[in-house]
C-alpha cells in the first residue's frame, strides 16, 4: 500500500509540474495503480501466489494439448523460465568473478565472516515475471500466426538437454562455492537458540 500511495504522489507531483493543476489521473494510470495496489497486496501471500502460477500453467498446458499445436510458444516460455529459475538460484555477486565492490560477496572459507545469500533475482520479482509470461503465452495462443509447424519431440528433447546441461553447471557452481541458495537445512535462531529446518 505504501509503494501505491508514493506512486499516486508522484503522479501528482508530474501533474503540477506540468502546470495542470491537480487533476484526476488519466484511466491508464489508474489501472497502474490498482494493479500496483494489488501486486503490494499479494507480496506476503505466498502460497496463493504460486497457485495462480501453477493454476496458469496447467491451463497452458491444457490449452497446448487440446490445440495440438503452439509448441514453439510452449519451447519459448519454457526457455524464459528456466532463465529465471537460474537468476533465481544464482547469487547478486558471482563469485568468480575479479571485480571487487560489486556488493557482498559469498564466505570462501571456514574463517569469512557470514555474508547472506542475495539472489540476483529476488523471488516476487521471479513470480512476477512468470506469472506475467504465462499470461503472454496463453494470449499468444489465441492468434494463429503462432501455430508455427514444427516437430515438438526435437523442441522436447532440446529443451532437456538445456535443462540438464543448465542445472548441471549451476550445481557444479554451488558445490565450487559452497553456497545453499535455500532454506533447507540451514540453522534459524529463535531467541538464543538455533533449531534446524529438519527437525521440525
Amino acid at each position: 500500500a505504501t509503494v501505491s500511495v508514493l506512486y499516486w504522489s508522484y503522479l501528482t507531483m508530474l501533474d503540477e509540474n506540468s502546470g495542470s493543476g491537480l487533476g484526476t489521473p488519466t484511466l491508464a494510470q489508474r489501472v497502474q495503480i490498482v494493479v500496483q495496489r494489488l501486486l503490494d497486496r499479494s507480496v506476503p501471500h505466498l502460497a496463493l501466489r504460486y497457485t495462480i502460477l501453477v493454476t496458469l500453467l496447467v491451463i497452458f498446458c491444457l490449452r497446448i494439448y487440446t490445440a495440438q499445436g503452439y509448441y514453439v510458444v510452449a519451447y519459448t516460455l519454457g526457455i524464459y523460465l528456466l532463465k529465471l529459475l537460474v537468476l533465481f538460484v544464482q547469487p547478486l555477486v558471482d563469485p568468480e568473478s575479479d571485480e571487487e565492490d560489486l556488493g557482498p560477496s559469498l564466505p570462501s572459507s571456514q574463517g569469512d565472516e557470514f555474508k547472506p545469500f542475495i539472489r540476483k533475482m529476488p523471488e516476487f520479482k521471479v513470480w512476477r515475471s512468470a506469472t506475467e509470461a504465462l499470461l503472454m503465452a496463453l494470449a499468444a495462443t489465441m492468434f494463429s500466426i503462432f501455430d508455427i509447424p514444427v516437430f515438438w519431440p526435437i523442441l522436447l528433447v532440446y529443451f532437456i538437454l538445456l535443462f540438464v546441461l543448465t542445472a548441471k553447471k549451476q550445481i557444479m557452481h554451488m558445490w565450487r562455492h559452497k553456497y545453499v541458495p535455500f532454506n533447507v537445512g540451514k540453522k534459524r535462531y529463535v531467541g538464543k537458540k538455533s533449531v534446524h529446518e529438519y527437525e521440525k
